[in-house]
């Protein structure tokens, strides 16, 4: 009936071509190149048109299916529930984590994570930990150093108290893969890490009813932390995963033991519509993977997924826009279905997180639930041109590079052999491009920063410069030499905020003054653009909304002591304006500066100007560059 009615609306309106479309574009467009102006070229390797139809649609094989069917796109389940995870610390004070664990289940959580942080964790340790919890009532996952014995004590714990098996969720973060690329070394479990897998088939023979517990998470959130696209992150987590299934089955375990034991973890970044394409191209993509394995269970095809939204692109400065970016990342993880969340907490990057952040989180994901109704729709997003195609395009190109990993005998072989770094740090290194030059936003960092913040005493440059964070759980093998090239995480703000911690802790308060003449609205124009580019690196701006003559805003800019003056007018202006200001400050160490790219730079430059900024420079060298001046 529905469907009637949706046609009988529909003929109320005369069809439109593709072609007719194509005329008014191109019409539109008066002989502008339609690829270069419309045509978006993603980091990911394939091109997005600015518009799809139905008949786009004609060709993509995963449609057709319901949620819960093989190949799995539209969701593992028939519903969209899923559970709210908050992560403790679990340190010396085992009852102190107790108590967090106790306090947040009253407060919506329904996923606990426990990070053990001592691999001399014992069973009195782990009850004290969940005393008071049900363990058939929420879902625990347990990760850090401690996370093998934490694994073993916990299978005891449940097969002596004999819990239903059906009733028991669990999930251990157990990846030498993933401790093989960030620390580019087996460890103690050198030369190919078999000691650590030896481990894993000894724990999933030690209760094999309880066919609920993952212990291996695969995690993708570290490739996403290095600055990765969503179809490495994608390709190599597949991998990852895949080669666990190879390493399990080859030590003689059944698949429908090894496949339903192993859960990924992705995270989630604020490229809304992408990553919800990302979710539903990888359960199509694991389906296949684990097709010609013939498994009798159908849970050994479904990829089970945990989001964590992005730490890559939390801020130190401006944090409160975190709060913005963890809600978008947490709507794209349930429009795109998963089994669980956590949103980071917006101080995530910069201190352990206190209530009020960590409740703020909490809440993104129950406003979510309770107040928007995401859990009462599955697959929301089906049926869109746009995400279906993305879906499909992000399957290919991220089975093409699984398939270069697998050629060369799988994860293991194509992380010792470089591929893997290759592949990510070249991306990485464009994006950090990308953040420079302003192709590539992080609000309130390189573009539209507070103008009034400094950075608190206890922001340090360790807190945000680039590099790993060496292991601190007293276990050897932080010390040990890389025998690989490690994956590195970071963030994409990091250049951008070690810069303005320069400035702040400099003992300095350089300013940048706005001398706006000539015409009224390109002068604010170009004021703002100034105003927002020097601010970037924590260079106190002052703005002006016009002066009637040069020498009036000579007169203020040299009152105000700034050292930067920042010429703001039109292009036809600047030819008589910029050089009468340059003259003015000549030999007095003021840095003038023309905003704009004008076409009678060259004779600026040939009267001795040589500062200028535009949307074609590179912000973070420009202002690093600016420092160096200014002797920060």
């Amino acid at each position: 009936m529905a469907e009637e009615k949706a046609k009988q609306l529909m003929a109320e309106f005369p069809p439109v071509t593709t072609a007719e479309w194509e005329e008014v574009i191109a019409k539109d467009l008066k002989g502008a190149d339609r690829t270069k102006k419309l045509v978006w070229r993603t980091m990911e390797g394939f091109s997005v048109e600015p518009y799809y139809r139905a008949e786009n649609l004609a060709e993509l094989k995963h449609l057709g299916t319901r949620p819960g069917e093989f190949p799995y796109v539209r969701g593992v389940k028939g519903d969209n529930d899923w559970r709210v995870r908050q992560t403790i610390e679990v340190g010396d004070d085992v009852a102190a984590a107790n108590r967090a664990a106790h306090d947040v289940l009253m407060k919506g959580v329904d996923s606990l994570g426990f990070v053990i942080k001592n691999k001399e964790f014992s069973a009195a340790d782990l009850n004290t930990l969940l005393n008071g919890i049900s363990i058939t009532a929420v879902e625990l996952a347990f990760g850090g150093c401690g996370v093998y014995r934490a694994a073993e004590l916990f299978l005891d714990k449940i097969v002596a108290e004999k819990l239903d098996p059906e009733q028991v969720f669990a999930v251990f973060g157990i990846d030498p893969l993933m401790k093989l690329s960030k620390k580019g070394s087996w460890g103690c479990a050198a030369p190919d890490g078999d000691k650590r897998f030896a481990r894993i088939q000894e724990l999933l023979d030690k209760a094999p009813q309880y066919k609920r517990i993952r212990l291996v998470t695969v995690h993708g959130t570290l490739f996403h932390d290095c600055g990765a696209s969503i179809v490495q992150e994608l390709a190599f987590a597949l991998a990852m995963g895949h080669e666990y299934v190879v390493r399990m089955t080859d030590r003689g375990m059944d698949v429908d033991r090894v496949a339903p034991a192993i859960k990924f973890d992705f995270a989630v970044g604020t490229n809304y519509f992408m990553e919800i394409a990302k979710l539903r191209a990888a359960r199509l993509l694991w389906a296949n993977i684990m097709k010609p394995y013939n498994p009798k269970r159908g849970c050994s095809s479904k990829l089970r997924a945990h989001i964590r939204t992005s730490a890559w692109n939390q801020t130190v400065y401006d944090p409160y826009v975190n709060m913005l970016r963890g809600t978008t990342e947490a709507m794209s993880a349930a429009i795109g279905g998963v089994d669980s969340i956590e949103v980071l907490p917006f101080d995530h990057a910069y201190e352990k997180p206190k209530e009020f952040s960590s409740r703020i989180a909490r809440n993104v994901q129950l406003l979510l639930k309770e107040e928007s109704h995401f859990d009462q729709v599955t697959d929301p997003a089906a049926g869109s041109y746009y995400i279906e195609e993305l879906t499909a395009s992000i399957a290919q190109e991220a089975w093409k590079l699984f398939l270069a990993v697998e050629e060369l005998g799988g994860y293991t072989a194509a992380f010792e052999k470089g591929l893997v770094q290759e592949q990510v740090e070249t991306t990485a290194n464009k994006r950090d491009q990308n953040i420079a030059t302003r192709r590539e936003i992080l609000l309130g960092t390189n573009q539209y920063p507070n103008f009034n913040e400094k950075a608190p005493a206890e922001i340090t440059e360790e807190t945000v410069t680039r590099g790993m964070k060496r292991c601190n759980c007293g276990c050897k093998h932080g010390d040990r030499e890389p025998e690989y090239r490690p994956l590195k995480p970071y963030r994409g703000a990091m250049a951008f905020e070690a810069m303005r911690l320069r400035t702040d802790r400099s003992g300095k308060t350089p300013k940048a003054f706005m001398l706006t003449c000539g015409s009224l609205a390109m002068a604010r124009a170009r004021a703002q653009f100034a105003c927002n580019f020097f601010a970037c690196a924590g260079i106190e701006v002052m703005d002006n909304t016009f002066f009637q003559t040069v020498a009036e805003g000579v007169a203020a800019a040299k009152a105000s002591g700034a050292q930067i003056v920042v010429v703001c007018s039109s292009d036809d202006d600047y030819a008589t304006l910029a050089p009468e200001v340059f003259e003015a400050f000549r030999n007095s160490g003021v840095i003038v500066v023309v905003a704009g790219a004008p076409a009678c730079q060259p004779e600026l430059e040939a009267a001795g100007i040589s500062h200028f900024i535009s949307v074609r420079s590179n912000v973070l060298e420009t202002l690093e560059n600016y420092q160096r001046e200014l002797g920060i």
